[in-house]
């Protein structure tokens, strides 16, 4: 959940099932750009592949699925940089983070969510009120899905340096100055980046079906082909891993959305005892300060 140079208070929501949620509505659309041009990523990042500590546990809510989690990833320190060192997925237009390409909307409901919204900025919240009042603050992409507008460059809702009433994401402006958690006004890709989940229907040796969620680090192969070609991207950027907090404890809002709380618990409970168990810690992160030769942190 990133875009904002506000912070956000603690978290009290309802929860979803998982299992309603469509299986491509945390997923982005994918960059236009060719896979086979050169990428542009700055030296601060790691890459995609090392070794990842992973763990599986049933839902506590649902017999009928389990969940599978990076811990690598859940551990980390990353956190979210933008207007303090983000170089923005876009060249040269570092202040958009990643919102460059404004944000796909997963379906009618959730623009309909946005919408409610939407209907309570006001000028002093976002820039662009009196254009997204005249002209609209949605359109339809060239591959005929709705998305929010691009006016200058960028997504129709971000404010931009100089601002007074902020810069970042005029939603998550919003929700901040009115008490509540960003997830609650801001588009599902939004709010759910760079957590990634997935499903996959596992069939057991029993003949048994289980439904496997995934919850893991949403890196440049998660915007298909195209995510190589970013500019930046951030997951695996040792200068976004400097959060005092790891991310599932930073996360926790998104992350009981996502799972349910009784899976977020037991979730907590793996992630508190990883660095416990074992020193050097296995798998971390390599963008983290605790990488393969530095010593590990806490959770504190």
């Amino acid at each position: 959940m990133c875009g904002t140079l506000l912070r956000r208070p603690a978290y009290a929501g309802v929860v979803p099932k998982t299992k309603k949620a469509k299986q491509d509505k945390d997923r982005p659309k994918k960059p236009k750009v060719s896979p086979h041009s050169p990428s542009h990523a700055e030296p601060d990042e790691k890459g995609l592949d090392f070794p990842r500590a992973w763990v599986e546990f049933p839902d506590p809510s649902d017999g009928e699925q389990v969940f599978r989690c990076d811990l690598t990833w859940l551990t980390s320190r990353w956190n979210c940089i933008f207007g303090s060192g983000c170089q923005g997925i876009q060249t040269g237009r570092a202040d958009d983070g990643c919102c460059t390409l404004g944000a796909h909307f997963s379906d009618e409901e959730d623009e309909e969510r946005v919408a409610g919204h939407v209907a309570r900025l006001t000028p002093e919240v976002w820039e662009f009120h009196d254009v997204g009042r005249a002209s609209g603050w949605a359109e339809v992409n060239e591959d005929g899905d709705r998305q929010t507008r691009r006016w200058k460059g960028s997504c129709i809702f971000q404010n931009r340096p100089g601002f007074a009433g902020g810069v970042g994401c005029s939603l998550h402006i919003l929700a901040l100055r009115e008490g509540r958690e960003p997830l609650e006004t801001k588009p599902d890709v939004c709010w759910q980046l760079p957590i990634r989940r997935t499903y996959e229907w596992i069939d057991r040796p029993d003949d048994t079906r289980v439904l496997q969620v995934s919850i893991g680090e949403y890196d440049r192969r998660g915007w298909g082909p195209g995510g190589h070609d970013l500019h930046w991207w951030c997951t695996s950027a040792t200068s976004a891993h400097g959060a005092g907090d790891p991310v599932y404890v930073t996360y926790r809002p998104e992350l009981t959305e996502l799972m349910g709380k009784a899976a977020y618990d037991v979730l907590v409970e793996l992630c508190e005892a990883r660095p416990a168990s074992q020193l050097p810690l296995l798998a971390p992160h390599p963008a983290d300060p605790s990488g393969p030769g530095r010593a590990a942190q806490g959770p504190g």
